[in-house]
């Protein structure tokens, strides 16, 4: 089946990881299903900040954003590499995203999640620790308040670059769907489901990955079988 249209038949996603599939079933499990892996929220075949957007965006939206972003499943299988850069690109699009839409106390949150990237990024790029892309100079203009706050706060110091794959870039990426998802705008699931969109697309990109894993139609009805209720 082609991902390029809307499959006529969904999963049923649910917020959470879940046993088993009789408990039911969220992104990264049905995802992790479709690779032939054990069933986890956490399986191999994911880049695991990408992995850790999938699954916040999953418990972050209502059912029908969930039905949005069901055809992306297939999608993640096979998006995976050991380049550090990616774990940080993946955080600074998420915190970019949530930056002039959440709320005050949460912008400063996100500004400080926008300069630790950028700062990874710089080290393993080999430019100064305080350069910044023109991209990330235009968002942090918009918002000179939690701009300066963050500059403050970065003052005090980042971590080394393992504390930032492991968490870090993990929690820059909460923060911010928890930021979008609270925010005022008009339609937060959307910004939530086109953030994850362009994340898959870009790692395909950063990750010099194959074009989508193909699923068959008896593939995915099975998929949808096992979430039946």
């Amino acid at each position: 089946m082609s991902m390029s249209r809307t499959p006529d038949v969904m999963p049923v996603l649910s917020r959470g990881k879940h046993r088993n599939p009789r408990k039911g079933a969220c992104f990264m499990e049905l995802a992790a299903y479709l690779a032939g892996e054990r069933w986890s929220d956490h399986p191999d075949c994911t880049h695991p900040v990408l992995a850790k957007l999938a699954r916040e965006v999953n418990d972050h939206v209502d059912d029908y954003g969930r039905q949005r972003i069901a055809p992306l499943i297939p999608d993640v299988i096979g998006l995976n590499g050991d380049d550090p850069r990616v774990s940080a690109w993946i955080a600074r699009d998420a915190a970019l995203a949530a930056l002039p839409v959440a709320a005050a106390e949460r912008q400063g949150v996100a500004a400080v999640g926008v300069l630790r990237c950028e700062h990874v990024l710089n080290e393993l790029e080999g430019r100064r620790s305080r350069d910044l892309s023109p991209r990330t100079r235009e968002a942090l203009a918009e918002v000179p308040h939690a701009a300066e706050w963050a500059r403050r706060f970065s003052g005090m110091g980042w971590g080394n670059l393992r504390s930032f794959q492991r968490r870090s870039a993990p929690a820059i990426v909460h923060s911010a769907v928890v930021g979008i998802a609270s925010s005022c705008t008009s339609d937060p699931d959307a910004l939530l489901v086109d953030l994850l969109t362009s994340s898959i697309h870009n790692c395909r990109t950063w990750l010099h990955a194959a074009p989508p894993v193909g699923v068959d139609e008896a593939q995915w009805r099975e998929v949808c079988a096992l979430t039946a209720r």
